[in-house]
């Protein structure tokens, strides 16, 4: 905690060193984390889930690498906006809480599943304001590049888009009560959905799918859809507000369960 202290208290070393140790851990693991999924789903199991990757074309080197750069300095926002955090906190400006007994262990549940419908909610909404003409030449066009997804254009972004996603958890630890661990599990879920939406294969199974809570899980096939539809499926994590708002591709649950019907692979 003292380190933590210093940080709090602006002492330039311990700034300069944690903010460089914190892009190193929020880049190489998004670097780690994109290439074994890609290459787990792509490679190591591509004759077991070809008939569900949603692009025939390889991906070219090309798009990856370019991906990788506006990855790098989305991790460096991530980071700045990090480093904010644990400012505040140490400061006394955020309702972060490192005791479980602060709180019952149910709110520690609840308070999960409050941040990410949350984070969804505004989400939605930001997506659609940056599909807006004048918003989307300039800032989410960056993103839309990457018309043939991968696991590697889960966090490549235009730097103010990256920085719009990611204010919203700063600004909410300013007032709603959450405990440190909940906060590294709620970054967690972030980086592992971002992934398996924009990985380029369908995981999610039919009987997945018609579970009642489970099917409201946004996976690569719904996000696929946007990429390539434009105008529908401009959710996060949950498809609520695609179905509420009617933004969600008309004929998507017709052409899930036929990417998900089980058939021998292609070889």
């Amino acid at each position: 905690m003292e380190y933590l202290k210093q940080i709090g208290q602006f002492n330039a070393p311990y700034v300069f060193w944690s903010s460089l140790g914190l892009f190193v851990i929020i880049f190489v693991r998004y670097l780690i984390f994109s290439g074994v999924y890609h290459h787990f789903f792509h490679n190591w199991l591509g004759d077991k889930f070809r008939h569900r990757f949603l692009s025939v074309s390889k991906l070219g080197s090309k798009q990856i690498k370019k991906e990788i750069y506006r990855s790098a300095i989305s991790a460096a926002i991530f980071t700045v906006l990090g480093m904010g955090m644990i400012i505040l906190w140490q400061r006394g400006h955020t309702a972060i809480y490192i005791s479980f007994d602060a709180y019952p262990v149910w709110y520690s549940v609840l308070s999960v599943l409050l941040v990410l419908v949350i984070q969804d909610t505004f989400y939605y909404w930001l997506h659609r304001w940056m599909h807006l003409p004048r918003v989307y030449r300039w800032v989410h066009r960056a993103h839309h590049m990457s018309l043939q997804t991968s696991a590697f254009t889960s966090f490549s972004f235009h730097p103010l888009e990256s920085l719009l996603q990611a204010i919203i958890i700063p600004l909410l630890v300013l007032w709603l009560p959450l405990h440190i661990g909940v906060i590294l599990a709620i970054l967690l879920f972030m980086s592992l959905s971002a992934t398996i939406s924009h990985g380029g294969v369908e995981i999610y199974s039919a009987k997945w799918a018609r579970h009642p809570m489970a099917r409201w899980l946004i996976g690569a096939a719904h996000h696929d859809d946007h990429h390539k539809k434009f105008n529908y499926n401009y959710g996060l994590y949950f498809t609520f507000w695609d179905t509420w708002m009617g933004t969600e591709t008309p004929d998507f649950k017709e052409r899930f369960e036929k990417l998900t019907a089980k058939k021998e692979a292609v070889r």
